[in-house]
């Protein structure tokens, strides 16, 4: 099974992600197609040591910027890295996409090129977070601003079914965010997602709280793609002011610094946990394939945790799932709309 890397697309591309692509391909033996300029490329390999190592290259003469529109991108540069990374899923000779560039053009190439799971209607990006009972799979984190109550209902079963399949978690619990616990909290879209939901053949939780993410209360948590992103942005954040914080304080004083020398393989082991390279990326849920979107600014570590986990997403059979798990819960369709619309009528 190959992964294709659009070695394009990142913010220090190409030579993040053929650094990345190395070392996967070495630590992991996977084998991988890296797709972009040719002589570019094959200047990259040149200075890393990659006799035995299963990696090709895949010529594209087009890339996909960071201000470029997405459906401009995917529509008029045909030839652009990221979206023949996902054709070569199409055509059998890759089993994953990996792209650090353009999230959107990202997105949307996954969709245009190799369709949507039937039933799906709109394509979510997940994310893993660490907590204190191990990981929560988060989405959508910013595919879709704008949701529907059916939208996020299939958010929750796509989510389900990769937290299984892909993550190992036997039975994970959905939880959905909102404001509260109770019933009565939320706005319109949670409040008819969680009716929805209860519908479901899924192990749904009810309402969680912003809180509750970190704490492991469930292991998937569903919401639209403006609140996930900024739940994200704002976990980042928080990592980073965090970390910052504490080494200001360390250095303050003599006591401090003493201290730290004791605690430091613990404090080595926190920065771990936290550390988003060691996911790479976040899955996009709910295309007829499999694609990975890393952060632009990505670096080799990011980049081979990427491939690794495109890898071990591709050997799931997490799309099948999904389409299976849809059809026995018929009510995340669009037919609850239309037929609500003619009780109205």
């Amino acid at each position: 099974m190959r992964v294709a890397v659009d070695a394009m697309g990142g913010d220090n591309a190409p030579a993040v992600e053929v650094a990345g692509a190395v070392a996967a391909c070495r630590e992991f033996g996977i084998a991988i197609t890296l797709v972009g300029d040719r002589a570019r490329l094959e200047d990259e390999l040149s200075k890393h040591r990659i006799n035995g190592l299963d990696i090709d290259i895949f010529h594209a003469s087009e890339v996909v910027g960071m201000h470029d529109s997405a459906s401009d991108a995917v529509r008029k540069k045909k030839n652009s890295s990221v979206r023949l990374a996902f054709e070569l899923v199409k055509e059998g000779k890759a089993s994953a996409a990996v792209s650090a560039g353009n999230s959107g053009a990202t997105m949307a190439a996954g969709m245009f090129v190799l369709k949507r799971i039937n039933g799906i209607e709109r394509p979510a990006i997940a994310q893993i977070f660490p907590t204190l009972k191990g990981k929560t799979l988060v989405l959508d984190v910013g595919g879709n601003v704008d949701c529907k109550p059916q939208h996020l209902a299939q958010f929750a079963i796509m989510g389900e079914v990769y937290a299984h399949y892909a993550l190992g978690i036997t039975n994970p619990a959905v939880g959905l965010l909102s404001n509260g616990e109770e019933d009565s909290k939320g706005n319109e879209l949670t409040r008819e997602t969680n009716t929805i939901l209860r519908e479901t053949s899924l192990n749904y939780a009810g309402y969680v709280e912003g809180r509750d993410l970190f704490k492991g209360t469930v292991e998937v948590i569903v919401c639209d793609g403006f609140v996930g992103n900024v739940v994200l942005k704002l976990s980042e954040g928080l990592a980073e002011a965090a970390a910052a914080m504490l080494k200001q304080e360390i250095v303050k004083s003599w006591v401090s610094k003493l201290g730290y020398l004791f605690v430091r393989s613990a404090f080595h082991r926190f920065k771990k946990i936290v550390d988003y390279a060691e996911y790479g990326g976040a899955p996009l849920l709910g295309i007829n394939g499999v694609g990975m979107i890393c952060h632009g600014g990505s670096n080799v570590k990011a980049i081979k945790n990427a491939i690794r986990f495109a890898h071990d997403y591709a050997k799931s059979g997490v799309t099948q799932r999904v389409a299976e798990k849809l059809s026995e819960n018929s009510m995340v369709n669009t037919q609850r709309d239309s037929q609500k619309t003619q009780a109205i009528a």
